[in-house]
């Protein structure tokens, strides 16, 4: 079906006046101030979505708000629930790194989807603001780095059957080695949605997993998470439009980074069982304006 397109202001923000400086300058040179990271985290995903589910899994809140609100604005003629989907997104999040702890983000998703009779007109679905922050860093020691990241994703337009998308993550990094190069992860992903329409609710999803990570010299990362996804289902008017379930869920990652670990290119494959399993491919190609 076609989507109303609606223009998104991106994201303000703000670098702090208060640059870090360089220690290492001599005491007769200026010292020049390090220039954030900013970015446009260009992410491509194609995913596939068995009949009478939700677009779940790590991460990919733009993609589930997309069929959050078709669920919503289709529900009423669809007699067995949402059927199978296929789906191309794409997410245009401007990025600052405001320090190597804290980064800013905001920006909006464009997505089309097939729902059996052909692909729909590709439009504007959603727009999103968030921050990652490492709260804790472990620095040799024995705690691992604790990182938090809080995403608010909303799909547009602004009408009945509007959704709001809060996801969070919370994840522990044990470094193996000084230069952080192999590790082991674990954390949680919670996600809660809202939804303009008093006959729709959609109940929390919850992932817990764990993984680990490694680098080689030649700055290719590899990074793999298993876990367990918990979906507590969506009714329309006391009837079902995605059922709950608890399956397992994995996501593989490749990355090439450079010297100073800023991502040059992520490819991310995930399958998710719902039970059925569904599929999704992500690219990520960050264009920078500023790069360390």
């Amino acid at each position: 079906m076609a989507w109303r397109s609606v223009a998104v202001g991106l994201l303000c923000l703000t670098v702090p006046s208060g640059a870090a400086y360089a220690s290492d300058e001599a005491p007769d040179t200026p010292a020049k101030p390090d220039v954030p990271n900013i970015y446009l985290d260009l992410r491509t995903i194609y995913a596939t979505i068995p009949a009478g589910t939700l677009g779940l899994g790590f991460g990919n809140t733009s993609l589930s708000a997309a069929f959050e609100a078709l669920a919503a604005r289709r529900g009423t003629t669809l007699p067995n629930g949402l059927p199978p989907a296929k789906s191309i997104a794409v997410d245009l999040p401007l990025t600052v790194d405001v320090t190597d702890r804290v980064s800013l983000y905001g920006g909006v998703s464009g997505s089309t989807t097939d729902l059996g009779g052909g692909w729909s007109t590709f439009d504007i679905t959603s727009w999103n603001i968030g921050v990652q922050a490492d709260v804790y860093k472990q620095n040799g020691g024995r705690i691992p780095t604790i990182t938090l990241q809080s995403t608010l994703t909303q799909s547009v337009p602004n009408e009945q059957g509007m959704t709001n998308s809060f996801n969070n993550i919370l994840e522990f990094d044990y470094a193996l080695d000084e230069d952080e190069t192999r590790g082991w992860l674990a954390g949680v992903q919670y996600t809660y949605t809202t939804i303009a329409s008093p006959f729709t609710s959609i109940r929390p999803n919850t992932i817990l997993y764990a993984g680990g990570y490694y680098q080689w010299p030649s700055n290719w990362k590899f990074t793999g998470r298993l876990g367990m996804q918990s979906f507590g289902g969506a009714q329309l008017a006391g009837r079902t439009l995605a059922d709950s379930f608890t399956q397992p869920i994995l996501r593989l990652d490749l990355d090439r980074m450079d010297d100073n670990d800023n991502r040059l290119f992520g490819i991310t494959a995930q399958i998710s069982w719902m039970p059925k399993p569904a599929y999704q491919v992500t690219l990520r190609t960050p264009l920078y304006a500023v790069r360390n």
